[in-house]
């Protein structure tokens, strides 16, 4: 059902007239200019979240910025985070949108979901329940160490989410070339325009 709804919204939606229609989705996409103009914005504040996020996990391991208290680091940064996380969502979406099925049958663009819900999860934790008691470690050189584990989680998941995004760019796993099993499987080649190719079906 997710495939053929991001089928339709591949092909169909905003299709026009004439001799050679486009989808809205296959317009965005054959813009070079505007596509490289959304594609270096998203990389930019990508940048710019990751880098105000990454501040403030190296304060809260206890490995910098240790005479600062964590509030003043977290609120001189959180605008500057709300604005990236703001852009960087919005310029992701459209450039999914764009190449809807590319990315769906992407096995680095499945990861870099996988990690970007586990640091999402990973930052409501830390909010509604690791700081808490923030007022008692806030100066504290050495944060507690579940504040240390979610500063961890959070530093890990979000260098894997911008590596596996850059891994998007290359065709190592790309549906219907010759691939594992478990790469045909986890990306659903079979279902795509591609199709799967076993390794193990080729011929010797």
């Amino acid at each position: 059902m997710l495939r053929d709804f991001l089928v339709w919204l591949a092909t169909e939606l905003g299709k026009g007239k004439g001799e050679y229609p486009m989808s809205w989705s296959e317009a965005l996409a054959s813009s070079l200019n505007f596509w490289g103009l959304l594609e270096g914005t998203h990389v930019l504040t990508l940048m710019l979240f990751a880098g105000t996020i990454f501040l403030v996990d190296l304060r809260l391991l206890g490995v910098a910025f240790k005479r600062t208290p964590v509030s003043v680091i977290s609120d001189r940064v959180l605008p500057l985070t709300v604005f990236g996380f703001v852009l960087m969502l919005l310029t992701g979406l459209a450039l999914f949108y764009a190449k809807p099925l590319l990315y769906y049958h992407n096995l680095w663009f499945r990861l870099k979901l996988v990690f970007l819900a586990v640091a999402l999860l990973n930052i409501m934790v830390f909010h509604w329940r690791v700081q808490r008691n923030r007022h008692e470690w806030d100066t504290a050189a050495r944060p507690p160490a579940k504040t240390r584990l979610s500063a961890a989680v959070s530093l890990l998941s979000w260098i894997l989410v911008i590596t596996f995004g850059r891994f998007i760019a290359y065709d190592w796993y790309e549906c219907g070339k010759a691939l594992p099993h478990w790469a045909n499987a986890v990306q659903e080649c079979a279902r795509s325009e591609h199709g799967a190719i076993d390794i193990g079906e080729m011929p010797q």
